[in-house]
């Protein structure tokens, strides 16, 4: 009940009508924040991630997000198949691909 109270206008008629314009500023200078500082750089990361995905090609030599080094003996859609060494090739996700390594 206190809280009702405390939130109800003062009974003089002087509304904050200045405090409502303060809070959705605030709010949309907090959701600013968010977008420049959380949003908009993981959405960044998320196309350059995809765009190494999609750029990986049959030799390629890659680290997987497991620790594995390894070279890229064929793809396909979704999979791509890893020669680790030794002539032992391993079908592995695209997505478990953590970078492609440049000489």
């Amino acid at each position: 009940m206190e809280l009702l109270l405390a939130m109800a206008p003062p009974p003089d008629g002087s509304g904050g009508g200045g405090g409502l314009i303060s809070t959705l500023i605030m709010f949309g200078a907090i959701f600013a924040i968010f977008y420049f500082m959380i949003i908009r750089p993981q959405q960044k990361r998320a196309k350059e991630r995809e765009k190494l995905l999609s750029a990986i090609q049959k030799g390629d030599k890659v680290i997987l997000t497991s620790g594995l080094y390894g070279t890229v003996a064929g793809l396909e859609e979704k999979t791509c198949l890893i020669d680790v060494g030794n002539n032992v090739k391993m079908k592995f996700d695209r997505s478990a691909v953590s970078s492609v390594i440049k000489e």
